[in-house]
């Protein structure tokens, strides 16, 4: 680290966004998260892959306190994660969740639904939080569905309103839980497409995904998860071509064959 970045580490709005040190997570005797040490830059896109039960998603819930930890610390932008009340729900605006599941608001329409969290949330004003989500809706894709209702769109619509609605808080970092895992295949492209987008406009995320060519061709990092523990990590070119560790080779093999 050069003196100038020790610098910049040190003041405010410097450093990485989001910092996870010696996190350990128990649902009783099962230890999901153990001793997760995991810093995440302003800006860098962050794939966590891994066999099923690993701990990806326990980890990214955990980021924004859906999940609470048993030991060790989470820090966003320099503060830690608060424990409850507004502290946490205001920490919450600053994360933005992608679901599998879109948790969309059945009754609101897709215009509402974006505009929610702003006006209650954020204090905007009506107007300006529908010129926003419409700004919004337009650049997911999905703009001339503003007056409907989630069930009258298809799934990779709805999750990418999902997207909108999450974008729409102005958050600092983007957590995307397998949020192409319930659509089918033709729409997993369309969601993924403008997860791409955002990584290509600077946005800070951390992704839990299947879809290993998201992880090569979006990610800055690829993190290995297997029992509850990050095996390895390294940029995508390296952790594809030539994974080091023994359950990343076979996690590998298994489904590049495919």
């Amino acid at each position: 680290m050069t003196a100038q970045q020790e610098e910049s580490a040190t003041t405010g709005g410097a450093g990485p966004l989001v910092v996870l040190k010696g996190v350990d997570k128990y649902f009783g005797q099962l230890h999901a998260l153990k001793d997760i040490d995991l810093a995440v830059q302003r800006g860098e896109v962050v794939v966590v892959i891994g066999p099923s039960g690993s701990g990806k998603s326990t980890l990214c819930r955990a980021i924004n306190r859906l999940e609470t930890i048993d030991d060790g610390s989470i820090t966003l932008d320099g503060k830690p994660l608060p424990q409850e009340g507004k502290a946490l729900a205001a920490l919450r605006a600053e994360v933005g969740m992608v679901f599998q599941s879109f948790n969309l608001f059945a009754h609101k329409t897709i215009l509402d639904n974006v505009t929610l969290g702003p006006i209650r949330v954020r204090g905007m004003k009506k107007e300006a939080a529908e010129k926003q989500a419409r700004e919004l809706l337009e650049r997911v894709g999905v703009g001339h569905q503003a007056e409907k209702y989630p069930a009258q769109l298809s799934g990779g619509q709805q999750q990418r309103v999902a997207i909108a609605r999450a974008l729409a808080m102005e958050p600092k970092v983007m957590l995307f839980d397998e949020p192409t895992s319930a659509l089918d295949p033709e729409m997993i492209k369309e969601v993924l497409d403008v997860m791409v987008e955002l990584a290509q406009g600077g946005m800070t995320m951390v992704v839990v995904t299947h879809e290993m060519g998201f992880a090569r061709t979006a990610a800055d990092r690829v993190v290995f998860m297997a029992d509850g523990a990050i095996v390895e990590e390294n940029t995508p070119e390296e952790f594809f071509t030539n994974p080091r560790s023994e359950r990343a080779q076979d996690f590998l093999g298994k489904i590049l064959k495919h």
